[in-house]
């Protein structure tokens, strides 16, 4: 009899004791040129589901500058074993469409952000947006978020402690297909869904431009994000991850300042764990997206002495893009082989360790 009363306590002891274990990270190819998408499937992004599901975004076509571009949703049902086939839920008929983000609020409605490219470069395009209120069987019409030329997204938004929401974007500027202009700035709006209302704030501004910032709120209104730097593809020694912070809720941002994290002008994600500690997806390189790491902080981001290698080899892991979902597990989507193939790998904070 005591054993029995016992045991529903004990249930949620194991189940945290079992997340502290180490077990082997599991890492799948779920689309590749054999998916009837385009051979291009880039960036794409992981969003978890209310009922269990995981929802996977990226564009498809021809080619990044292709205009026959597309964002395309497949999902993983809970407890199954296979994707679904993508299904093309976003396309203008006139322009390029890609970086979609897919994301669920904790009111259940799911977000698509993505851009349309209206001219030759990301210069010219503008976010656009689409919701679903049935987990992304059915979606709205499409509106275009902002006006603003050459405004862009790329990361997953975050609840504030005040219950707003922040969407990380970033303004590109700049002709070069090939270079990032050093007047290229992350910034962020603010949803406030009370109030049905959309904000902007202030820009993070650094030493080579940055864009594609990922943030996270270590404490009421203080946030950490890092930002991708801008500059050429051919490799910086002084190329390195932009670090900002916000004191104010993401309304103003500190400058963007060099941080102690490689990179080699590739997108990075910053995920915050259940337990409010921070996992860092990047590439350790200046110079080529190789290998993909992971960095665990667990003093809100001012020392990083964990780090995991996830891939490796000659290869390109880029764009990575993470959620943990209620069991601890921590799911994990990037792009390799020239950008044809999507890859899933799923792994826990041990190990990390």
């Amino acid at each position: 009899m005591y054993a029995e009363m016992m045991l529903p306590r004990l249930i949620p002891a194991l189940l945290a004791a079992a997340l502290l274990l180490p077990a082997e990270i599991t890492t799948e190819r779920i689309f590749g040129p054999e998916t009837k998408t385009g051979p291009y499937k880039h960036p794409a992004t992981i969003a978890s589901l209310d009922n269990g599901d995981l929802l996977v975004a990226y564009y498809g076509g021809e080619g990044e500058y292709a205009n026959d571009t597309a964002v395309f949703v497949a999902r993983k049902k809970a407890g199954a074993r296979q994707w679904s086939e993508p299904r093309r839920i976003a396309q203008d008929p006139f322009r390029s469409t890609g970086n979609g983000v897919i994301w669920q609020a904790p009111d259940g409605v799911v977000w698509l952000f993505y851009i349309v490219r209206f001219g030759e470069t990301w210069s010219d395009s503008r976010i656009a947006v689409k919701i679903s209120r049935d987990r992304g069987e059915t979606w709205s019409d499409a509106s275009l978020l902002t006006l603003e030329r050459g405004w862009m997204v790329r990361g997953r938004p975050i609840v504030l402690a005040s219950g707003k929401y922040l969407l990380p974007i970033y303004h590109e500027t700049g002709e070069d297909r090939e270079r990032v202009s050093p007047d290229t700035t992350s910034l962020f709006m603010i949803y406030d869904p009370a109030a049905k209302t959309w904000s902007v704030s202030g820009r993070i501004r650094s030493r080579l431009g940055n864009l594609q910032p990922s943030p996270a709120e270590i404490a009421p209104n203080h946030l950490l994000a890092f930002c991708r730097r801008g500059g050429d593809y051919s490799g910086q020694k002084d190329g390195w991850l932009v670090r900002a912070e916000s004191r104010d809720g993401g309304l103003n941002w500190g400058p963007g300042v060099d941080s102690d994290f490689p990179n080699p002008n590739s997108a990075i994600e910053l995920l915050q764990l259940a337990n409010g500690k921070l996992v860092l997806f990047y590439n350790d390189s200046f110079g080529q997206r190789t290998p993909l790491t992971a960095a665990l902080s667990e003093d809100g981001g001012r020392t990083w002495p964990v780090r995991k290698v996830i891939a490796s080899g000659p290869n390109s892991y880029a764009y990575p893009s993470a959620v943990q979902t209620p069991d601890g597990k921590i799911h994990l989507v990037y792009t390799s082989d020239g950008r044809r193939v999507v890859n899933h790998a799923v792994l826990t904070e041990a190990d990390l360790r």
